[in-house]
């Protein structure tokens, strides 16, 4: 019996991207936002650097479950550390472009400001550590992937809550996903 190569793999619905970003406060008297959550579909969006956003969404959207937030750490850490960002695309770029979007309202966002703490456990690796150190007591304080995934859950709660009212919009006139493995 000969073996079949397998197929590509669907890419999965619902999925999200959270990406930390320069702070910025969207009007007097608000909070800061340091933090936001996009639909993977967004991008898809002509206005984000292409194919870049593409293949990003392609990496995001294989073998995840829907309703899934991926940080942009954890793809960092699936690409080798980051080593083979430059065969995916600029993220940098990406994620700027995604920011635009969201701040001119040309996609629905989940924009957080979250505890420096909490940041920083989104912006390293499902496996990293942070520490931070508790000057009341007087030593170091070791966060770790139980408190990441902490993190995780409250923002899957504040998404969840949105997008059981209405789903995220990615965008208008949004550009195929790609086919298969990255291209």
């Amino acid at each position: 019996m000969a073996q079949t190569e397998p197929g590509p793999a669907a890419h999965t619905p619902g999925v999200y991207l959270l990406f930390a970003h320069e702070p910025y406060y969207p009007g007097p008297g608000t909070q800061e936002i340091n933090t936001t959550v996009v639909a993977a579909d967004s991008l898809l969006h002509p206005q984000v650097r292409q194919p870049d956003g593409a293949r990003i969404h392609d990496l995001l959207t294989q073998g995840r479950q829907p309703g899934e937030i991926i940080p942009l750490s954890t793809l960092t850490h699936e690409l080798g550390g980051g080593a083979d960002w430059p065969t995916v695309g600029d993220w940098e770029s990406v994620t700027t472009d995604l920011l635009q979007l969201v701040r001119d309202g040309d996609c629905d966002a989940l924009s957080l400001g979250l505890s420096e703490i909490a940041r920083a456990l989104v912006c390293t690796g499902p496996h990293s550590h942070v520490r931070a150190y508790d000057a009341a007591a007087g030593d170091f304080v070791v966060y770790g992937a139980s408190e990441r995934a902490a993190v995780l859950d409250e923002v899957g709660v504040c998404l969840t809550g949105i997008a059981t009212e209405q789903p995220f919009w990615p965008g208008d006139s949004l550009l195929p996903p790609l086919v298969g493995r990255r291209a």
